[in-house]
């Protein structure tokens, strides 16, 4: 059993670490919850981050302070410090993408990273998919749902294409127009893995926009662009239930009637596919 008992309070934090700085009262940040928040002193800003999941291993908070330790500048904030329950990262100046940016730019950053070292742990959607389903509430656990679970456990994950660290939450509101370049936060679930899989998450508009940006990948990182895309189907069926599963896993944590909105439509959605 995890025990949380040393994390730090965020104003221990700010007297231990950071004197003289006070969180930022005006502003709901892009990219930040459950008590993390941007602290300030004499128009100096660092964003310090708290483990939102109160149910998720401490070694998960940590990895994504490696990894942002691992990735260049030019892909992503910089690292500051770790602390009990903690962690500060640079402050980007700058704004979330409305929409994400066309093909080409995105598949331009998406490659930057897949270039990078690999971080030395794989993702592994399995384990996430057990995880979600114990935690959802037994009143949403469905036939249906336990089905296709079953069914994904016994084909397993498809072998990865191309090996690389992969973000795995990109969309819109996790670019950073900065005036140094776009730049991606909210790292939580970096992990090496398929550069397929990553592409399959990517949260897109439609079909239509996937499919090009699928096309501008392939011409950016030299792929064959049929062998791509049909990669990537494969990997569909595993974020959709990702996605759709998360969402009940936090509507049960939260209570929050956002999420199992969300989750009816993705299930809707998914059944409609199938």
């Amino acid at each position: 059993m995890r025990l949380r008992n040393s994390n730090l309070s965020r104003d221990d934090c700010l007297s231990r670490y950071f004197p003289g700085y006070q969180p930022q009262a005006h502003s709901t940040p892009v990219g930040l919850s459950g008590g993390s928040c941007i602290i300030e002193r004499q128009g100096h800003c660092i964003v310090l981050r708290k483990h939102h999941d109160p149910s998720a291993p401490d070694f998960h908070f940590r990895r994504q302070f490696r990894a942002l330790r691992a990735l260049p500048a030019t892909l992503a904030p910089q690292p500051l410090g770790y602390f009990p329950g903690w962690m500060a990262v640079e402050y980007l100046e700058g704004a979330s993408v409305p929409t994400l940016p066309n093909s080409h730019v995105t598949a331009a950053l998406l490659y930057h990273l897949h270039q990078q070292k690999n971080f030395g742990w794989r993702v592994s959607l399995w384990p996430l998919l057990e995880r979600y389903w114990q935690f959802s509430s037994p009143l949403r656990r469905t036939p249906h749902w336990l089905r296709t679970l079953k069914r994904l456990h016994q084909q397993g994950e498809p072998q990865p294409l191309r090996l690389a660290p992969l973000h795995m939450d990109v969309h819109a509101g996790n670019i950073i127009d900065t005036p140094a370049g776009l730049r991606l936060i909210d790292w939580e679930y970096a992990a090496d893995g398929d550069v397929a899989l990553e592409l399959a998450a990517v949260w897109t508009q439609n079909q239509v926009q996937r499919s090009e940006l699928i096309a501008a990948y392939a011409q950016a990182a030299h792929l064959d662009e049929a062998r791509l895309a049909q990669q990537v189907n494969r990997w569909q069926p595993w974020i959709q239930m990702l996605m759709i599963t998360w969402y009940e896993y936090r509507w049960q944590q939260t209570g929050d009637q956002q999420f199992i909105a969300l989750a009816d439509e993705g299930w809707r959605q998914f059944s409609h596919k199938g």
